[in-house]
């Protein structure tokens, strides 16, 4: 368990959020899976998600999407100066799509891409520091880029973090790299998948049990994949009403205790 009190380091994913076409049933939804509370509307409807009175996530209320392409819960991460990381996104590839801008005394964001066309946002925190309750049931616990060209990504994200790269020894035959901040903490990963449709980053939340929340997002009008055992979780991937894709998982007891 970890509650957050002061801005992340720059590169830790910080915040998540979700563009949702109906709030309401988002709500009942996200509610009935994770347990989850809700804040009264801000500007624009924008509400947040509480966990025992912490905020985890955000709802923002949208117009359904023209698009064919499935929402996706978007991650924002921590900057100490969003305009100057702005400009590295740029000058390493990547491309500002919106912003930098001052959310009010939340903070300062902006919204990007990558050079291969995954989406994150920057979040210089205010008043919003982020997720304030993460790695614990109900919250975030990890983010990772899915791609099927790995290796502009890793130059990418390593020029505009100053993150280092290590391959993941436990899992030989997989392409995957860890994304370490110059302290040595590990913000995730980026895993190459040839058959990826698209890079993005996904979500993953932690849970205390994958197989009964796996049955509460179908009761609750989701769908969900069977879960599986992992080499550090049990996981499993569920799809919202909207078509918005996630993953949680459950770590052992022993994990969770350290």
């Amino acid at each position: 368990m970890s509650t957050v009190t002061a801005n992340q380091p720059a590169g830790t994913p910080t915040w998540i959020d979700l563009d949702v076409p109906d709030i309401e049933t988002a709500k009942e939804f996200y509610g009935a899976v994770f347990g989850w509370e809700f804040s009264a509307p801000g500007a624009g409807g924008y509400t947040f998600a509480l966990l025992r009175g912490s905020r985890v996530a955000g709802l923002r209320p949208v117009p359904a999407p023209a698009s064919p392409q499935p929402p996706r819960w978007h991650v924002h991460l921590a900057t100490d100066d969003c305009d100057a990381t702005a400009r590295r996104v740029t000058e390493a590839g990547g491309t500002v799509t919106a912003g930098p801008l001052d959310k009010g005394e939340q903070g300062r964001a902006a919204l990007v891409t990558d050079p291969g066309g995954a989406a994150f946002g920057l979040w210089q925190g205010g008043t919003l520091l982020g997720c304030e309750l993460v790695n614990e049931p109900g919250s975030l616990v990890r983010n990772d880029l899915v791609t099927p060209d790995p290796a502009p990504a890793r130059e990418f994200y390593a020029k505009v973090f100053d993150f280092t790269l290590d391959a993941n020894q436990d899992m030989p035959g997989t392409d995957f790299t860890f994304l370490r901040r110059p302290d040595g903490h590990e913000i995730g990963g980026i895993m190459g998948a040839p058959e990826a449709p698209a890079a993005a980053w996904g979500t993953l939340f932690e849970v205390a049990d994958t197989d009964a929340t796996v049955r509460r997002a179908v009761a609750a009008g989701g769908t969900a994949g069977e879960p599986e055992d992992t080499l550090y979780v049990r996981m499993a991937e569920i799809t919202d009403p909207f078509g918005a894709v996630f993953q949680v998982g459950a770590r052992p007891p022993a994990a969770r205790a350290s």
